[in-house]
Formats: structure tokens, C-alpha cells, sequence
């Protein structure tokens, strides 16, 4: 099996069955504020899309790239469709003309046959509403010698399933940065601020360590971000100036958090990087030297900014005017139905929510779902964002379904909050069409499975996390009388069984005794 990366979380697989393109992605993404890293600008994208098969994760912007899929992508390749719940991804990938499918069942082993012979797949498709846009997935390839587990940025809450399928698992490629506006768009001190970022940074690269050890592969390879950010304006978000409450560390630095923690088998791919596989075997070669980047990282950047300032000036051109009519009514029309058919959402986020568009300031009032001005007298909302106003009307003017992975995702956004994280608000704002906001709704009224209990560090709690249902056996971590999940960073307190990070989602938990720890 030979695997080339394309930047970012793509790869392109050859096998003597046929090859797959996965997430290719090229063109800057969520406003111009995210730009694959390092450049991958000069590959033969024509040829790298002449390819047998295509996997697209999700819709997220840095793997729907739907200027490359159009422009260079073999139309009658066989798409591998993860099994969403919404068939959004479908929908998108037909209108630009792909029109072969081979429909997967989450989580079950397929045989496809390719030009050269069979493969066998399984696509681990995630289906909760804080999953990508309703959607997010992992691709297993095997051609009978190797085996490739694909995660990008998915995070799969049973490992079992893989290893029943495929035994052995030869390379892993997986996400283990940053892909959040949390926290530096936040109205709080900058102290507070660069501690939250520590404990984000840190986090996601435990994460990525848990999946390393339950998945056991022979080869990691860290990808999937993070982006750079070339704006001059956003270029503070690059992990290039030693900020170690940046929530962007790069490869470089996961490689050596394996090192550190006794794992020699991560493997630096750069755009362009060839890695040749024969089970546990891997021989790699890069286009050029990769010191060339690290070496001075900010000197690089600098030189992908100067060559990316004509495709960022035209992204800016492609932006909604920022004058015109009162943004008042086309939010209420675009807000009020979809507010109508959640009662569960709506009283989830349970206030309301401020949107500050330049001189014009809307309130979302979720508990009397309606969309209005303000209230003299009405003060400081619990939760609110202050977002340009032609950033909203490019988005209304594209009848854009989910502002998280348009506006929040650019960070070109400021928020503020009293209390914790609204993971009701996040989700209604992702989710603006009546398909997926019924979905949403309900999937929140489905009642979770807490019957089953694990015993961590002399506790007994559910072991499902009430967040996303991943086994806290193998994400959770004590400390104290606090649980995190490692899958999000949520935490609880284990005394109260109280959810510290978002309203909701009450965790079962109780302090074992000496005698019950015996028994």
C-alpha cells in the first residue's frame, strides 16, 4: 500500500485494487481564515484526482472542498458514502456531479471492487449532532497485507468494532490539534484565556494519545490540522511565537509528546510525503527537506502568506456588502420555524442570545422562540457574539445551514458568556434547515444508556459519558472529585454528579467504600 499525503487530512491510497482520494482540500476555508498546512498547492492535483474511489468524511470545509472536487476529481469515481442520518454529503457530492455510490453501513466491513481486484472497508460514521455537521467518519482500507485506519477528525467511542473487523492495524492517520474558536475569541482576561488555551492544547493531544494506545497501529501519523492562518489580522493564531496557550500545536510537537511518552512510531508527513507499507514495513520519502519549515516556522508562513494574498483578497471580494436592509427580518424569517419545531433545543439553550452585527444588535429569544430588537433596560445577555455584519449577510445571501462551520470556525468573531458552555445553542446553530433540526431534536430526546457502571480510581460511575456516549473506561480520567471525558474535555463533579462544563447532562456516579471496593 502506498499512501501519499495531500495536505491536511487528505491522502491519496494506491493499492493494487485501485486508489482512493480522501479529503482533498486545497482552497482557503471558513472565510479565508484557514489555509491547508504546509502548502500543497503545487501538487498534480489532476492526476492525484484520477482516481477509482472517493471518501469525504463530512462536510466540514477543510474536507469538502467542493472547488477541487469540481475542478480535478474523476466524476465516475465510486464515492464510499458514510451512513449519515441526513443525506446532506449525498446531495452536495451529486450537485457537482458525482454520481456513482457505494453506500456503507456504519461500522460493518465491506468488500469493493476496484480495477485491480477487491479491497475491503469499513467506514465508522458518527452520527450525533455535535459530530462535523451532523456527520463525521473514519475510513478502515485493507488490501490483504495492510492496513490503513483513516480517523482524520472523527472520534470513534468504541475501538472493538476495529479490531473484530480487521485484527491488526498497520498505520493510523489521526487528528491531535486544534479545530475550535475556544478560547480565544472570548471576551475574558488574557490570562484566563492563554490557562484555558494550555488545558484545550493539552487535552486534544491526550486524545489523540488514548485512540493511539486503543488502536495499537505499528505507525501514526498525525494529521488533519492544524490550518495556518495567513490574514494578517489572524496571524496571532499560529503556533510560530512560542504562546503555549496556543490551541494550535503542530506535528511537530505531537511527535515529540509520542516521544515523550514512550512511543517511536510517528511518521512526519508533509504534502507531497510517500509512504510505501507492506504490513508492518514502512519506507517514507518527502518532496523536499521538512526542516525547511520548521526551521523558522514564521519565516515560512510569511512566504505562504505573500503567495496566498491575491486568493485571500479575492475570497474578501466574494463577501456580502456590509451595508444594506436591517438584518432583523431575514433572521426572524430564517430563525422562527426552525425555533418552532425544537422545544428541546430551545430550552436547552433556556435565554437569550445576543447577535451584535455592527450598529444593529438582534436578540434570539430562545425561551419565547422569537427573534427580535432589544428591550430598553435588557443589559447584558447571557451569552452573545459580535460577528461583522457581511459575514452574516453572505451567509444568509448562500442559504448557509450551519454557521459554526462558516462564521465560528473563521474566528473573524468575538463571544462572550456567563456560565458554561451551551452545547443547545452550538447545535441549533449548526443545524438550519428543518431536516437537520428535527434530527437534532431528536436525537436529544432519546434517552441515553446509563445501566451499565465502571469503577475508576475508587469511584463507580455510568460508563457511558451522558455527553456523547463514549466508554469512560477508556476516555475518563480522576482527578480529585473531578471526571473528564478525554473524547471532549467535558468534566463532572463526582460528588454531585453536576456537569462542569454545559448545562445538562447529569452524570451517575458514587464513591465506593473501603468495604464496597472489597466486595
Amino acid at each position: 500500500m502506498q499512501i501519499t499525503s495531500v495536505g491536511h487530512a487528505g491522502f491519496h491510497i494506491r493499492t493494487a485494487a485501485g486508489t482512493i482520494l480522501c479529503d482533498p482540500w486545497v482552497n482557503p476555508a471558513y472565510f479565508g481564515s484557514w489555509f491547508p498546512f504546509p502548502d500543497n498547492t503545487e501538487l498534480d492535483w489532476d492526476e492525484l484526482g484520477n482516481c477509482d474511489f472517493l471518501y469525504v468524511s463530512h462536510l466540514h470545509r477543510d474536507h469538502f472542498d467542493a472547488k477541487t472536487l469540481a475542478d480535478h476529481v474523476n466524476k465516475d469515481a465510486t464515492v464510499l458514502l458514510p451512513n449519515y442520518p441526513v443525506p446532506d454529503l449525498r446531495r452536495e457530492l451529486e450537485k457537482l456531479g458525482f454520481h456513482k455510490f457505494f453506500e456503507t453501513e456504519d461500522s460493518v466491513k465491506h468488500t469493493v471492487e476496484g480495477p485491480g481486484g477487491e479491497l475491503d472497508i469499513m467506514i465508522i460514521a458518527l452520527r450525533a449532532p455535535a459530530d462535523g455537521p451532523i456527520g463525521d467518519s473514519g475510513l478502515v482500507v485493507s488490501d490483504g497485507e495492510t492496513t490503513c485506519f483513516n480517523m482524520n477528525d472523527a472520534r470513534p467511542v468504541d475501538m472493538d468494532v476495529l479490531h473484530e473487523a480487521f485484527g491488526r492495524i498497520d498505520i493510523h492517520l489521526l487528528q491531535y490539534s486544534g479545530a475550535i474558536w475556544y478560547p480565544m475569541v472570548y471576551d475574558i482576561p488574557t490570562r484566563t484565556k492563554s490557562n484555558f488555551g494550555k488545558q484545550k492544547r493539552q487535552r486534544g493531544m491526550d486524545r489523540a494519545r488514548s485512540y493511539i494506545e486503543q488502536v495499537g497501529a505499528t505507525w501514526v501519523v498525525p494529521s488533519a490540522g492544524p490550518p495556518v492562518f495567513l490574514d494578517e489580522e489572524l496571524r496571532y493564531l499560529n503556533d510560530d511565537h512560542g504562546d503555549e496557550g496556543n490551541i494550535f500545536p503542530d506535528q511537530m510537537v505531537f511527535l515529540e509528546q509520542m516521544r515523550v511518552h514512550g512511543n517511536s512510531g510517528g511518521v512526519l508527513m508533509i504534502p507531497g510525503s510517500v509512504a510505501e507499507v507492506h504490513g508492518a514495513e514502512l519506507k517514507l520519502i518527502h518532496p523536499y527537506d521538512p526542516t525547511e519549515i520548521w526551521n523558522d516556522k514564521a519565516a515560512f508562513i510569511e512566504k505562504m502568506a505573500q503567495k496566498m494574498a491575491p486568493v485571500l483578497e479575492r475570497e474578501k471580494r466574494s463577501w456580502a456588502p456590509a451595508e444594506g436592509e436591517p438584518l432583523l427580518r431575514p433572521l426572524q424569517e430564517l430563525f422562527e420555524p426552525l425555533m418552532a419545531q425544537s422545544d428541546l433545543i430551545c430550552d436547552g439553550i433556556g435565554y437569550p442570545v445576543g447577535l451584535v452585527m455592527g450598529d444593529e444588535t438582534v436578540v434570539l429569544d430562545f425561551p419565547k422562540r422569537t427573534v427580535r430588537a432589544p428591550i430598553d433596560g435588557e443589559g447584558r445577555y447571557r451569552y452573545g457574539f459580535r460577528i461583522a455584519p457581511e459575514l452574516v449577510r453572505t451567509v444568509l445571501r448562500d442559504n448557509e445551514p450551519d454557521w459554526v462551520n462558516t462564521i465560528f470556525l473563521s474566528t473573524r468573531f468575538q463571544a462572550w458568556r456567563i456560565g458554561g458552555y451551551n452545547e443547545f445553542l452550538y447545535t441549533f446553530f449548526k443545524c438550519l434547515t428543518d431536516e437537520r433540526i428535527a434530527y437534532a431534536d431528536g436525537w436529544f430526546a432519546e434517552a441515553h444508556d446509563d445501566s451499565a457502571s465502571v469503577e475508576l480510581d475508587g469511584w463507580e460511575v455510568q460508563r457511558r459519558c451522558p455527553h456523547l456516549k463514549a466508554d469512560l473506561s477508556k476516555f475518563g480520567v480522576v482527578e480529585g472529585t473531578t471526571l473528564t471525558c478525554n473524547l471532549h474535555g467535558w468534566q463532572w463533579d463526582l460528588e454531585s454528579g453536576r456537569c462542569k462544563t454545559s448545562k445538562g447532562h447529569e452524570l451517575r456516579s458514587r464513591e465506593l467504600t473501603d468495604q464496597a471496593v472489597e466486595q
